[in-house]
């Protein structure tokens, strides 16, 4: 089934059912709830399938699934939210894109956004819930509680943020001692909403409890529950189970487990061995939905978020645990371990911890921040108090130096950390895109230089293959000559012996028959020479090859009738062979 509504002039087309149920009061649940952008008709679809994109939208303790097409703007996912959160559009900050902030009217196309994405809507401008409007218990669970916690002892005092759907055990779990305690608040699993707390703030006093002395280890026995007591009109309420503490502790989680295990060895020779202790032990105490902490040493982890590509860095947040400060459990599971803090850390940073309970602990951090970060920074870590901690470090590598932007400490909330997340990643990403401009611009440098670079290669291997070719050329008519020299001088040799080994031209005048002939040669020059009648055809063959025309590569040819001299025995004489008493011959070339 199917059910199209009219929504500002466009049809909007989806399942018949609305948003999902939000979860009842007092669950810690979060609520989910979905909205559906309209279908494009089908003659579009034939066109073009349009991208469907899935956001999950986080405000406060309350998720919203919107599905809408990448045609839209980010203005349309603020009026769904609009109808869903009851918060105008105007007063929404929409965060959590990994491009940048964003306006309205872009385009989410534009984006180039996966097909699944996580936003979180921030709303400064508006004030937490009134009391005076806490007439539903929804409403009620929904308020922040601000407990003002007052250390008697030293005269300091705590500001610890807790919702109204937090109960009397919780609280009782991050502070060992409470006392001003309202007389209503009779039930430790009451919530802090109904337990008659002044709302938006109630003072409380935190201070050692008279106790007979007893060891350690009958007071980690009987460390089952925290004494509450209530000053509010003089009356007093303790729990069944008594608890107490030694000279030395004042604040802390009331579980004895969790003292046997500390976060961190106090000697580990191998900060990754060290880090993996503090992840298992970090998962035991605040569950396993908590930052994804880097394995490792600094180096690596400054390696990991600095030293890659511009468009793959990211900033360097470290986490600095203390199990002795009274905000520690407060921060780890409220703050540190809230889905969209988690959420955000993961895609945006590396996340790196230590534990910095230990003497022998803070004094290797304090050198290894000293050698990274300067004196200064160090030192500014070094005057932290214990109840100031836990501290998270927002680090950023500028080029050849690493910038501290932000020390952010316990006593805080979740918006308030995610809106300082949110402004040191705004530096980064600004000074990331100069960096990817400067690393594109120097890249293409490096381009045009390999390119010039290998065209020069090229042209030296042409070169010298020229080079190479024209020297084997040489050498090959160097070859030859000396070949036809050697030939030559060989034909020579043939020619002069040859020539000295011919009878002498008879005379004019002698007495014996002679044989006149007369041979022109292919250059058309003659020469004639005289013969005796009787002498054999090689003499003649003999005469014409000691003038440079060996019988083996030239032919004698008669002219009336026209016949191949060479072709008949050279033993025959003149005579016998008719070339008597002259002749004319010419010489032709073989083939």
């Amino acid at each position: 089934t199917e059910i199209l509504i009219e929504y500002g002039g466009e049809t909007l087309q989806g399942p018949a059912y609305g948003p999902t149920s939000h979860s009842a009061a007092g669950s810690s649940t979060p609520s989910s709830s979905s909205a559906f952008r309209h279908v494009v008709p089908s003659r579009q679809i034939v066109e073009r399938q349009p991208r469907m994109l899935d956001f999950r939208v986080e405000y406060r303790d309350r998720n919203v699934d919107v599905v809408l097409e990448d045609s839209s703007t980010v203005g349309d996912i603020k009026r769904i939210l609009e109808n869903e959160l009851q918060i105008p559009a105007s007063k929404m900050l929409l965060k959590g894109w990994k491009t940048g902030d964003v306006d309205d009217s872009t385009v989410l196309k534009t984006l180039h956004l996966p097909k699944n994405n996580s936003l979180y809507v921030l709303t400064p401008d508006l004030p937490l819930p009134s009391s005076s409007h806490s007439g539903a218990l929804q409403e009620s669970l929904n308020q922040n509680f601000m407990l003002l916690v007052t250390h008697r002892e030293v005269q300091r005092e705590y500001n610890l943020n807790f919702s109204g759907s937090s109960t009397i055990q919780e609280v009782k779990r991050n502070v060992y001692d409470l006392t001003s305690w309202p007389p209503s608040a009779t039930d430790d699993s009451m919530t802090l909403a109904v337990s008659g707390l002044t709302f938006p703030c109630h003072r409380l006093t935190v201070g050692r409890r008279s106790s007979p002395v007893q060891t350690r280890e009958q007071s980690e026995e009987q460390c089952t529950d925290v004494h509450m007591v209530s000053d509010s009109d003089g009356d007093d309420f303790e729990d069944a189970t008594e608890f107490g503490v030694d000279d030395g502790e004042m604040f802390g989680v009331a579980s004895s487990a969790l003292r046997k295990s500390p976060m961190m060895p106090e000697n580990a020779e191998n900060e990754g061995d060290a880090l993996l202790q503090f992840t298992a032990e970090f998962s035991s105490r605040y569950g396993d939905c908590h930052p994804v902490y880097f394995i490792g040493s600094l180096e690596a982890a400054f390696q990991e978020a600095f030293y890659g590509k511009a468009r793959d860095r990211k900033l360097l947040a470290i986490y600095l645990h203390h199990d002795e400060s009274v905000l520690t459990n407060v921060f780890c599971s409220q703050m540190l371990c809230a889905e969209s803090i988690v959420s955000y850390l993961s895609q945006n940073f590396i996340t790196w911890a230590w534990d910095m309970t230990k003497e022998a602990n803070r004094a290797r951090f304090l050198t290894m921040c000293t050698r990274h970060f300067g004196s200064v920074v160090a030192q500014t870590i070094r005057t932290q108090k214990t109840d100031q901690f836990p501290l998270f470090l927002i680090i950023m590598g500028k080029r050849s130096s690493n910038e501290v932007l932000n020390v952010i400490q316990g006593n805080t909330t979740v918006d308030e950390l995610m809106m300082r997340l949110m402004a040191a990643m705004e530096i980064f990403s600004a000074q990331q895109q100069e960096d990817i401009k400067d690393e594109d611009e120097r890249e293409a440098r490096e381009n045009v230089k390999r390119e010039q670079d290998e065209a020069y290669r090229i042209s030296l291997e042409a070169d010298r293959a020229k080079r190479e070719a024209q020297e084997r050329e040489m050498a090959e008519q160097f070859r030859l000559e000396q070949i036809r020299k050697e030939q030559e001088e060989e034909r020579e040799a043939i020619r002069l012996s040859l020539e000295q080994s011919l009878p002498p031209e008879p005379k004019e005048e002698s007495t014996e028959s002679v044989s006149k002939l007369r041979i022109r040669t292919p250059s058309g020059e003659f020469f004639e020479r005289r013969f005796l009648a009787s002498s054999k055809l090689q003499v003649v063959f003999d005469f014409v090859a000691s003038k440079g025309y060996p019988w083996e590569e030239y032919k004698l040819l008669g002219t009336f009738p026209r016949r191949d001299v060479t072709q008949l025995d050279p033993n025959k004489s003149l005579l016998e062979v008719k070339l008597y008493p002259q002749e004319t011959l010419f010489l032709e070339a073989k083939e």
